[in-house]
């Protein structure tokens, strides 16, 4: 706030209050839209017992369950697997659990070096059931699925995608291949709380009855619309928008204490970035990692461009600590009784109070634990609070033609029937000026 960091860099409070009608307003159209654009607010709602129940069967007949998706079709899932099962999952538990996103042949090989196919059960996610890479990755299992197994090769297959279109759902129907429906009205990277990241979560173990449970608490603790300061989703929306537009804060430093949540801020990138980059507006959201990212970012978060908002995940407790041993040498003896999740937590109030001095704004999130409750919040604070920053950006959140327009110039190039133009405007774009080749 102005009052620690100065007017600035800071926010005065002024400046929330005055946008109390704005919020009010803004809160209602919400709720009006709750079965229409917001519909990803109805998810914690929904009754899981058919994904439970079908994820269970799977940990019981497959030894590796491979998600084949990408962007908002893996990133909530993956999340929620990094998150909230042990590091070593795979080297302890079944099924083992993978994800295929990019088209790369590398990652592509390292996956199926560890699976048996025929004991691998592939989880195929794609809302418009034709993603490029989700279904080239998919046709190449496809085929060895055939080859190993045979008519038998549908057990082994799962589809998440729209309930009615599509060439996934196409396939299913013909085949009669299990499906899971992505609700039309949700995008992909709001979709984590839909069979999308359901499934594969229960699959791995988690307890997604807690992970809905702390998403309804959020939408609870979001219902109050009077005081910007009492809601967490439009106070964190708010201060990234007078941050942004009003002291220049083009870039959004997401930056957790703990490794864990790594992946937490891969999922909130694209459901930032592709949310509210549009029309010359938005963020660029940058991810960074405490404390490995004090020695390597910091130096420039502290001294370079202002052009920054900070937000910290502190992580209260820790299931696993270590302590250090009490006899170290003199010049190390100030460690001694400390564990290490204390000097984590440490660590982040040493980079704050260098952050505070310097002037760099920055917000910090507590929880005192990562569990799928706490999780499920967290993921209901950021969707609602992208979805508001669209009414104060004026602009749609739920859609993305930036990325559409590069997906049509990858089916030109690529041949798909009806997109001649497309090529031909993309040989009018694409002109390489210097190509520099090294023998």
């Amino acid at each position: 706030m102005a009052e620690v960091i100065g007017e600035r860099d800071g926010i005065l409070r002024e400046e929330l209050l005055s946008f109390r009608h704005f919020v009010v307003e803004t809160h209602s159209l919400i709720q009006k839209e709750k079965n229409r654009k917001f519909y990803f607010c109805r998810l914690p709602y929904q009754n899981v017992s058919h994904i439970k129940e079908y994820a269970g069967y799977i940990r019981d007949r497959f030894e590796s369950f491979v998600v084949i998706g990408i962007g908002g079709s893996s990133l909530g899932a993956r999340m929620l697997f990094e998150s909230l099962t042990e590091t070593n999952h795979n080297l302890k538990k079944k099924p083992k659990i993978f994800f295929l996103e990019n088209v790369d042949p590398e990652k592509f090989k390292s996956v199926l070096e560890q699976i048996d196919i025929k004991n691998t059960c592939f989880n195929v996610v794609t809302k418009s059931g034709s993603t490029v890479e989700t279904i080239a990755n998919f046709s190449v299992i496809l085929s060895m699925l055939k080859k190993e197994l045979g008519d038998n090769y549908r057990e082994n297959l799962v589809f998440t995608t729209d309930p009615e279109k599509g060439f996934l759902r196409k396939l299913g129907n013909q085949e009669k291949i299990k499906m899971f429906d992505v609700p039309p009205l949700v995008g992909g990277r709001f979709s984590v709380l839909s069979p999308v990241g359901l499934l594969p979560a229960a699959v791995a173990g988690i307890d997604i009855e807690e992970l809905l449970a702390g998403a309804k608490k959020m939408d609870l603790v979001c219902s109050i619309e009077e005081h910007v300061e009492h809601n967490p989703a439009y106070l964190i929306a708010l201060s990234h928008y007078i941050a942004n537009m009003r002291r220049g804060k083009t870039i959004s430093v997401m930056m957790p204490y703990s490794e864990k949540l790594s992946s937490f801020v891969d999922w909130y990138r694209q459901l930032w970035a592709e949310s509210l980059g549009k029309d010359g507006l938005g963020q660029t959201p940058v991810k960074a990692i405490g404390t490995v990212d004090q020695h390597s970012q910091i130096q420039l978060y502290r001294e370079g461009i202002r052009d920054k908002i900070i937000t910290f995940l502190h992580i209260e407790k820790s299931d696993v600590d270590y302590k250090i041993p009490e006899e170290l040498p003199e010049d190390i003896s100030y460690l001694s009784g400390h564990s290490l999740h204390e000097i984590l937590s440490k660590e982040l109030l040493g980079t704050k109070a260098a952050l505070i001095k310097s002037k760099v704004p920055n917000i910090t999130i507590s929880i005192d634990r990562i569990s799928s409750y706490n999780i499920g919040m967290l993921i209901y604070l950021y969707e609602l609070a992208t979805g508001f920053s669209g009414y104060l950006y004026k602009i749609n959140p739920f859609d993305q033609p930036a990325v559409e327009e590069g997906k049509n110039f990858t089916y030109a190039l690529m041949g798909r029937e009806g997109y001649q133009e497309k090529l031909e405007e993309f040989k009018e774009l694409y002109k390489e000026k210097y190509k520099i080749e090294v023998q």
